[in-house]
């Protein structure tokens, strides 16, 4: 009873962050989106052959961004939901391929249903809890493929170790492309630099930074040793999963199967711009591809605040990360709202039907229970 209270504070902390960093970013946009719609009424009314005082002198009107994005999401061409939806399936599909043959080298041979359905629940899990789904994942496959919990997370720890990796390339490969935009970025928010794209200066992000250092040090300090037990066992761990690699009986398909993931995961982004008309003609020095990367970073990097699915933090850095390219910011909200709903109804209907099916699959089979 006192473990199902404190899970269920935790879920409503957990969805309370991800809810409070998206009301904050919704009203900054809406600011955003009603001073643009003053400014557009001013400019028409001067246009009709009034003064600009009188124009100024005129009310308003109230300018609302929910409609708006509303109104967004019943022109999006879903034939490009789709093909993102079938680079989600295709990446998982590819994930539980690998996850195989991670668990092969231990000596079992293990059905394809019964990898790729645990992951789907998994994510489904994290939507509730911040590392639920890997419990989740490698419970559900542990009873249906009498794999010990402890050799199921061991390998579950590998295939974080190569996504760790795997986005830090992606982060590399975005810098090299992008270097002049995302520097210029970088210096803009986080050292409260003047470029040419904001030449005045801004130090909010400095602050916010030097404040979480701050405060992140002062907790480290009281709970230094229960922190460097955890840091000790995060590091041996990802020495770990490095190791298990030299084991596989074929490490090309490894990496074959590693790049798929990745791929789909980055064409989940791009095929998704062609889906909003906005980011579908952006125009820009930058090839859309190539944008298409930087804001697949900028969203991934939004995912690592805990909040389900990056809810907030991912809205706030696609949007950012789209009006570096010059795009409207509240063409960049509804984009950002797009894909992150996509991707959430994925992980939820995938995720609560692989509860059904891994049953239905495994029927007659003995459980481990």
């Amino acid at each position: 009873m006192k473990k199902t209270l404190t899970n269920i504070l935790k879920f409503l902390l957990f969805f309370g962050v991800g809810f409070a960093i998206l009301y904050y970013v919704y009203q900054g946009q809406q600011k955003a989106f009603q001073a643009q719609c003053d400014l557009d009424f001013v400019t028409a009314c001067v246009a009709d052959g009034k003064s600009e005082a009188a124009c100024k002198a005129l009310p308003k009107p109230a300018c609302s961004l929910a409609e708006k994005v509303v109104n967004d999401f019943k022109t999006v061409k879903y034939f490009w939901i789709l093909l993102v939806i079938l680079a989600f399936l295709i990446s998982n599909v590819s994930r539980a391929l690998r996850w195989q043959m991670l668990i092969k080298p231990m000596g079992y041979v293990t059905n394809l249903g019964n990898t790729f359905w645990p992951i789907m629940a998994g994510y489904f899990a994290n939507l509730a809890l911040p590392r639920m789904g890997e419990v989740v994942r490698a419970g559900l496959f542990s009873r249906y493929e009498n794999v010990p919990i402890e050799k199921s997370l061991g390998t579950i720890v590998t295939d974080r170790v190569m996504d760790v990796l795997c986005l830090l390339a992606m982060i590399a490969l975005a810098f090299v492309l992008e270097f002049d935009i995302l520097w210029d970025y970088v210096r803009e928010n986080a050292f409260g630099e003047a470029t040419a794209n904001n030449p005045e200066k801004s130090n909010t992000l400095l602050w916010v930074a030097l404040a979480v250092m701050l405060v992140g040090a002062i907790v480290a300090f009281v709970f230094r040793k229960k922190i460097f037990a955890k840091l000790k066992q995060i590091l041996s761990g990802f020495a770990e999963g490095l190791l298990t690699i030299r084991k596989l009986e074929n490490t090309g398909m490894f990496l074959f199967h590693t790049a798929v993931i990745w791929l789909m995961y980055y064409l989940m982004t791009y095929l998704c711009f062609f889906a909003f008309e906005p980011t579908a003609t952006l125009t820009h020095a930058s090839s859309l591809p190539v944008i298409g990367l930087a804001i697949f970073v900028f969203g991934s990097l939004g995912m690592v605040i805990p909040s389900p699915g990056g809810m907030g933090s991912y809205q706030f850095l696609v949007t950012e990360g789209l009006m570096i390219y010059g795009l409207a910011n509240s063409d960049a909200f509804s984009f950002s709202l797009i894909i992150f709903i996509t991707i959430t109804l994925c992980n939820i209907i995938f995720g609560a039907l692989a509860f059904v099916v891994l049953p239905f699959l495994n029927r007659g089979k003995a459980e481990k229970i």
